[in-house]
């Protein structure tokens, strides 16, 4: 517990500190952020992607805000007790009416009950957070019905071209291609950047938040997923790689990379639920310059970090992302509403040796789910095929970003 006077001093010190910073570039999360009485807004993503800066972004726009960032290390040791002394403090310098925002709330334990508190009272309130379990578990239990949850990444195609003043091009999508959307590592270029960064999530938010001791081994699993995006693997593989006892600890492992937005998870498609658990799957990485920065072996294979940024550009809109095999393969396919509606390959240098490879796998998911069109995503070339009833378009990459 924190006494009043550091309390109000930590406030004060952060809503100064806030108040100097940078408005920063535009997020395309903004049309979501609605922030209304009875409900919470949660903001949730990977660490360094943003969060905080979205965060001032909209604070600029209010009123009257409360602010407090609770990963502030002159907080430590702030408990659900602390959140009452808060609320009385932040009235008392602000005034009454204001919103509550709350940075990296996911430290304190049984926030979720303050935060019920205040939407019960018809408060707004927008909190942040890196780690996606923990808030969505917490949410479920006290909050369900009461929120609404926006995901944040790294830039995008179009906020990095925003924040460094460029048109869409070939060129500038070379540039976006190989360092990621991070934005303090675009402003410094620094690789020591993206080296704390992966530390920070290995340390703060997966060992010492599940009481993980082996962190060298979480480590190497970690950044095997970021070097090897797009090839299959299985819980086994990596069990026996690794040299790890049980096949549990390596599924709670990657689960762990999934929720702090480090890996993403995409499963074989089968019409059974109980076969994707088994089949094996493919990981993906949070963004292409973290794992160029992090991984020796990452940047040496065009046509996976490729497919790991149209990946990334899929996840920002879609939950549930497949791959398609039989005889040959199809990179994603995009199920909504218990519908597949979409087919897409990536394929880095779409030629006479690759296009027939890239259609057939294309066109076999394409009949399987009864589709017209589908996409084979390339870095720069642009065709249109018509072969039986389905229409393939060949779009580079770079286009295809600009209009998603």
């Amino acid at each position: 517990m924190k006494t009043n006077e550091t309390l109000k001093e930590v406030i004060l010190l952060q809503s100064d500190a806030l108040s100097k910073l940078e408005i920063g570039t535009p997020r395309e999360e903004k049309k979501e952020a609605i922030i209304l009485d009875s409900f919470a807004l949660i903001i949730t993503g990977v660490r360094r992607c943003g969060k905080s800066t979205f965060l001032n972004q909209l604070i600029k726009k209010q009123k009257k805000a409360y602010y407090l960032n609770l990963e502030d290390p002159r907080l430590d040791g702030f408990d659900l007790a602390d959140f009452n002394k808060i609320e009385v403090i932040m009235k008392e310098t602000y005034g009454q009416g204001g919103v509550y925002f709350f940075d990296e709330i996911q430290n304190v334990p049984k926030w979720e009950k303050f935060i019920r508190y205040l939407i019960d009272k018809k408060e707004k309130v927008v909190i942040t957070g890196s780690n996606a379990s923990l808030l969505s578990r917490e949410l479920g239990t006290k909050l369900t019905g009461r929120y609404i949850q926006i995901e944040m990444f790294p830039f995008s195609f179009k906020e990095f071209l925003d924040m460094k003043g460029l048109n869409g091009s070939l060129d500038s999508f070379k540039d976006y291609f190989y360092k990621g959307g991070f934005p303090e590592f675009l402003k410094k270029e620094n690789p020591v950047i993206l080296h704390r960064l992966l530390s920070d999530i290995i340390i703060k938010d997966i060992a010492v938040r599940f009481n993980i001791k082996n962190t060298d081994t979480l480590n190497k699993i970690a950044i095997f997923l970021i070097s090897n995006v797009g090839k299959e693997f299985s819980y086994n593989s990596i069990k026996k790689m690794f040299d790890i006892k049980s096949v549990q600890s390596v599924i709670d492992y990657i689960s762990f990379f999934e929720n702090a937005y480090l890996t993403f998870n995409v499963p074989r498609f089968s019409y059974s639920f109980k076969q994707q658990q088994v089949n094996p799957k493919k990981a993906y990485s949070i963004d292409n310059g973290f794992s160029n920065s992090n991984s020796a072996s990452f940047s040496k294979d065009n046509g996976k970090m490729l497919e790991n940024l149209v990946f990334l550009s899929l996840r920002r809109r879609y939950k549930d992302i497949f791959y398609f095999q039989q005889k040959k393969e199809c990179d994603f396919i995009i199920k909504e509403k218990d519908k597949v509606t979409q087919a897409l390959q990536v394929c880095f240098d779409f030629n006479e040796e690759t296009k027939d490879r890239e259609i057939i796998g294309l066109l076999e998911a394409l009949k399987e789910f009864k589709l017209k069109q589908g996409l084979i995503l390339t870095y720069n070339q642009e065709d249109e095929f018509k072969i039986e009833d389905k229409i393939i378009n060949v779009i580079p990459v770079w286009k295809w970003l600009l209009n998603s």
